[in-house]
């Protein structure tokens, strides 16, 4: 009985520690946020934020630029988001419909670009960016983006495409659809967990993106929140606060959607990777 007890309080020992470990971080800058100055710099550590301040916020939110570069930021990252799941959701269905050849070669291909390391592409991407005559452009990052996003949001969706049965389909086709209104009226609307977590990763995925927009736009009306954050600790010295600040800034719109779509992100994480 003891031994039985043990075995099932272990991995909750160790579930609750590496919860505990992931997550400290997280509320400690949140917590250094709303710390006035001097509890920040205090000798002993103040754990919790007794006289909360929005001071560090009013710092951030008037830094030069920060309202452009966040709105570049929520441009390019929501139009890379839905030019991707049109793309994607277009072609797990003719992956996950459709045999013809070359399918297999193209669904590896796929799982390459998946794998490979978008950093050591980005010299060849400013070339081609800079003779094309599009630096200091949003229009390079959200197609870069799209493609950055593209490969798992294909194949997620695949899955979940080869999850539905063709019955369900053949039947519309009987009473009278087409087969693009079948798509539309039976089989995409039971992909609905499928693209949430699609675009749940495809959103944190090009919202943090740094390297391209680093390199490709150099202009501060060009550029997007990941860089604007990267320059606080310059701009403010040794104001942890409003650094600090600026980071939960960034931080809040992917917990906002994440919150939102947990249940369905999660779901559809586990469903498109066992099936199809």
């Amino acid at each position: 009985m003891k031994r039985s007890l043990m075995g099932r309080l272990w991995p909750n020992l160790v579930a609750v520690v590496i919860f505990l470990f992931c997550v400290f971080p997280v509320y400690w800058m949140f917590a250094t946020a709303f710390k006035p100055t001097g509890d920040i710099i205090a000798e002993d550590p103040v754990w919790f934020p007794t006289n909360a301040t929005f001071e560090h916020f009013k710092t951030a939110v008037k830094a030069d630029h920060f309202w452009t570069m966040a709105g570049n930021s929520l441009i390019v990252t929501l139009l890379a988001v839905l030019f991707s799941l049109i793309i994607g959701v277009t072609a797990a269905f003719a992956l996950a419909r459709m045999r013809f050849k070359g399918r297999r070669g193209f669904i590896i291909g796929f799982m390459l670009a998946q794998m490979a390391p978008w950093e050591v592409m980005v010299i060849a991407i400013y070339i081609i960016v800079r003779d094309a005559d599009m630096l200091n452009s949003l229009i390079p990052l959200t197609l870069f983006y799209m493609v950055m996003i593209l490969p798992f949001t294909l194949l997620t969706l695949r899955g979940f495409v080869a999850a539905v049965p063709k019955e369900l389909e053949e039947s519309a086709m009987v009473d009278g659809c087409t087969r693009m209104q079948a798509f539309r009226r039976v089989i995409l609307p039971l992909l609905a967990p499928g693209l949430m977590s699609t675009s749940l990763f495809g959103f944190i995925t090009a919202w943090n993106e740094f390297p391209l927009v680093l390199v490709l736009n150099k202009e501060a009306e060009s550029k997007t929140l990941p860089v604007w954050l990267s320059s606080f600790q310059t701009q403010f010295g040794d104001d942890w606060g409003a650094t600090m600040a600026a980071a939960s800034l960034f931080a809040v719109p992917i917990l906002i959607l994440f919150v939102f779509l947990q249940r369905k992100a999660v779901s559809g994480l586990t469903d498109g990777a066992v099936k199809g």
